[in-house]
């Protein structure tokens, strides 16, 4: 008999789901207030739906504690999740520093690097055309 798969999609709306409830969960049931100042940012669900990737942010703290702080909560999380969601198997859930927002700021640093010879040559002539402008402003107020 073939393996029965699952519904197309189906791991990712489990998956926002999840997000969904450990976000309002962290917010109202956790007790510690640092873990409260976190955002989660996705979810990695595996097929089997026995192991969930939490990723998370924060503008405050540093990123090892909360991660500490959050990975001994998870348990509990992941009791509070039981009760709210309505699937056989609950994820054992990892939680994991989301390294997107420092990557991306990298990569502007990296394109702006990229883009600053052109931008000042872009600016001269920028400037030559502007003073073209002006000189024949001139021209054309004297006559």
């Amino acid at each position: 008999m073939p393996k029965r798969r699952n519904a197309p999609g189906r791991n990712l709306r489990i998956a926002d789901q999840i997000q969904r409830d450990l976000a309002e969960l962290i917010r109202t049931e956790i007790k510690n207030p640092a873990i409260h100042s976190i955002t989660v940012h996705s979810v990695e669900l595996t097929r089997d739906y026995a192991h969930a990737k939490v990723y998370f942010t924060s503008l405050f703290g540093a990123p090892d504690v909360l991660q500490a702080a959050l990975n001994q909560s998870a348990g509990h999380l992941r009791n509070l999740l039981f009760k709210r969601l309505h699937i056989h198997t609950v994820p054992t859930l990892h939680f994991i520093w989301d390294k997107t927002p420092e990557n991306a700021i990298h990569m502007d640093a990296l394109i702006r690097e990229a883009n600053a010879p052109y931008a000042s040559e872009q600016s001269t002539l920028d400037d030559t055309v502007s003073q073209d402008n002006v000189s024949q402003d001139k021209e054309t107020d004297s006559i």
